[in-house]
């Protein structure tokens, strides 16, 4: 599934390494912006975007098109924050539309098991044997999302210390796998693929995606062990820019997200 998703980005982003896009396009001219405006117009069965009148198509030439306002606003707007020049890395809504439409669509279940995938070897479930402060800052980060995981899903996961693949029951997998299935919409799992990628963790994805913690809680929980050595080792400038595209992609997934659920 990775494999689709990255192939459906390629129009996007000429590498998915942050860092090493940069360098790319640096030597890439953009593409000059060819419209004078982006609008929403509604449409049979949903919401377009136009430029200039005219319906923009996904790279395999399919229009997109959004069940609510709210959301085809989201992608209006990245394409009227461009300037003289087109820079898609900038884009991180229009892209993941673009990805659902040409490729979850049609390969949903693909999708769900890769998140299942993650939930097989979720962070969370990865402890630090030390220091102390480290394992109490994981404790305090991670232990309520798999409290909520363990009460209101019915998946008991086990934990382990250090990077030795621990097997989780098939009775918690499954029981994931139905809360997902209960609304396998193709948006709603392409949203939860791109939070469950970024932050290694399907069960901070569900927790956001539920309602049980908000985006910037996941994002910091999911750093809680490189947030940890920034503080005692510093910061690297180019590590530091991957992160902040990294956390601008999550974002952009659960502003799809809530907006695809707004009326």
């Amino acid at each position: 599934m990775r494999d689709i998703l990255n192939d459906l980005e390629a129009s996007f982003l000429s590498d998915p390494d942050p860092m090493k896009r940069a360098q790319k396009q640096m030597r890439q001219p953009r593409p000059k912006r060819f419209y004078k405006e982006a609008r929403v117009g509604q449409s049979e069965g949903g919401f377009a975007v136009h430029l200039d009148g005219k319906p923009i198509l996904t790279p395999g030439r399919t229009m997109v098109l959004l069940s609510t306002e709210p959301a085809a606003r989201l992608v209006a707007e990245e394409f009227e924050r461009q300037a003289e020049e087109i820079d898609p890395p900038t884009m991180p809504v229009t892209r993941l539309v673009n990805t659902t439409i040409d490729g979850v669509a049609r390969e949903p279940d693909a999708v769900l098991e890769d998140i299942l995938r993650y939930a097989s070897s979720d962070l969370l479930c990865y402890r630090a044997e030390g220091p102390e402060r480290l394992v109490a800052l994981q404790a305090e980060a991670w232990d309520p999302v798999l409290d909520w995981a363990r009460n209101s899903l019915g998946a008991r996961l086990y934990l382990a210390e250090g990077v030795i693949h621990v097997e989780q029951p098939r009775e918690a997998i499954a029981a994931l796998g139905v809360h997902l299935r209960m609304a396998a919409e193709p948006f709603r799992l392409a949203c939860l693929h791109v939070m469950t990628t970024l932050t290694g963790s399907a069960l901070l994805a569900l927790a956001v995606d539920a309602g049980e913690i908000d985006v910037e809680q996941a994002w910091k929980a999911a750093h809680v062990d490189e947030d940890w050595t920034i503080e005692h080792w510093g910061e690297d400038a180019e590590a530091a820019a991957a992160r902040r595209d990294r956390q601008r992609d999550m974002v952009a997934a659960y502003a799809l997200l809530t907006a695809l659920r707004q009326a």
